[in-house]
């Protein structure tokens, strides 16, 4: 018999359910409470030129990603620039990973590092090797800072930060030491291509909501969009075991914001409600500018960010398949400056650009727009106790928030949803 599985929330992780069960022959009913789908990683559709709701990265240890973009007709080569790992300023200072496997090209890269010591550099080379050694393992209690407490704060301010609020958007002060190196070991203990930068060359919505969508009405699944769901309940009827907003389903996924999820969830867990309500979260600030006939010296740059600096990273959109001139500011971790205001963090983020940036700028710096998404991810700290898949017999959750190893990452959820669908059929 043919299994009728509900999905709640069309964002990447209830896109990779559905795509799961859709695959495993289930009928699927894929509710989204948005006009649009994509959730926090899609296009803004609002007639600007190349702007997504953020700035987003992979890696090519992003394996669920690629398997399915892959799987829904996206090609790895023209969705994405994949760029042996970069984290250079726009002095042309910082890490250059050639390509090879990520260990030696790591090693290499910091031997080369040009601005720090041959102290400073060996520091880093004999702390990587502790990690190595010990299977990129630490104290459920450690925090990045304790990490990385012995070494130089040149390495720290200019590599650690700023690659500890990329990856975890958490500072590393507050950072799980947990999940910061099991993204690491991701990166750099897997095979060549793992530490890739994979930067996206099309909106976000084209890099895998738009084709997942298109894949899933192809097979059947209807879609409800603008369609809050008020209820998941109990059916005890031969219909099917779960209702929703009075339909029958024989399983559901409930992939919504973990706010959501918590309302939906907890009549059936409120172990699991409390949990999920209990998370914590960090904003991320987005600020669109443009300057004409700006060329920077690499897609990617990293800028040096503290209490007047604001951003932690530029991206030239224009050398990423969007508008010439385009540059795109991310300011992750951004607590403090959401608190600020959106036109004091604007502000200043234009100072730091024709700051940083002046010898790249032939005209000026003009703002664009800002976006702020206040949840952007989890504040990712030691011991978080994040809520579990499983929530009852037919009835299960996904996201990037659920337990699992990774961050608030795009391959978090994407993994999240496939693991959700999976243990539904299983069972």
């Amino acid at each position: 018999m043919v299994q009728r599985i509900a999905v709640v929330g069309a964002g990447w992780s209830g896109l990779a359910a559905a795509l799961e069960c859709s695959a495993r022959g289930a009928k699927v009913t894929l509710f989204e409470m948005a006009p649009a789908i994509g959730g926090r990683a899609r296009d803004l559709n609002t007639g600007d030129d190349g702007l997504d709701n953020g700035q987003h990265i992979c890696i090519g240890a992003y394996s669920e990603t690629l398997r399915l973009m892959a799987r829904v007709g996206v090609a790895e080569e023209e969705a994405f620039l994949r760029l042996p790992l970069r984290l250079v300023d726009a002095r042309g200072l910082g890490l250059r990973l050639p390509a090879g496997r990520a260990m030696p090209a790591f090693a290499r890269a910091v031997l080369a590092r040009r601005g720090w010591s041959w102290g400073e550099r060996f520091a880093l080379l004999r702390v990587a090797a502790g990690w190595a050694r010990s299977g990129f393992v630490c104290p459920p209690d450690s925090t990045v800072d304790d990490l990385v407490g012995r070494l130089p704060e040149a390495v720290r301010r200019e590599l650690i930060e700023p690659l500890c609020v990329a990856a975890l958007n958490t500072p590393a002060k507050a950072a799980s030491g947990t999940v910061f190196l099991r993204v690491l070991h991701d990166a750099l203990a897997a095979g060549a291509g793992a530490s890739d930068l994979l930067l996206p060359r099309v909106g976000l919505s084209a890099l895998f909501p738009q084709p997942a969508l298109a894949r899933l009405t192809a097979a059947g699944t209807e879609v409800r969009l603008a369609h809050r769901v008020e209820r998941v309940e109990r059916n005890e009827s031969a219909e099917g075991c779960w209702r929703i907003d009075g339909d029958a389903f024989d399983a559901v996924v409930v992939a919504a914001s973990a706010v959501e999820a918590a309302r939906l969830l907890a009549p059936h867990d409120p172990a699991w409600a409390e949990r999920a309500a209990a998370l914590r979260y960090e904003p991320i600030v987005t600020v669109y500018a443009r300057s004409e006939g700006a060329h920077l010296p690499e897609p990617m740059l990293v800028l040096h960010a503290d209490d007047a600096h604001p951003a932690q990273f530029v991206f030239d959109r224009g050398r990423l398949g969007g508008p010439a001139g385009l540059l795109a500011f991310v300011i992750s971790g951004a607590e403090a400056w959401v608190a600020r205001g959106l036109v004091a963090t604007e502000a200043a983020t234009l100072e730091q650009a024709r700051s940083a940036l002046a010898a790249h700028l032939r005209a000026p710096v003009v703002a664009l727009r800002t976006i702020v998404e206040k949840r952007a991810t989890f504040r990712c700290t030691p011991r978080l106790a994040r809520p579990p898949l499983q929530v009852a017999p037919g009835l299960v959750a996904a996201g990037d928030y659920i337990d699992g190893p990774y961050p608030a990452t795009l391959e978090g959820a994407l993994r999240s949803g496939t693991a959700a669908a999976r243990a539904l059929l299983s069972a």
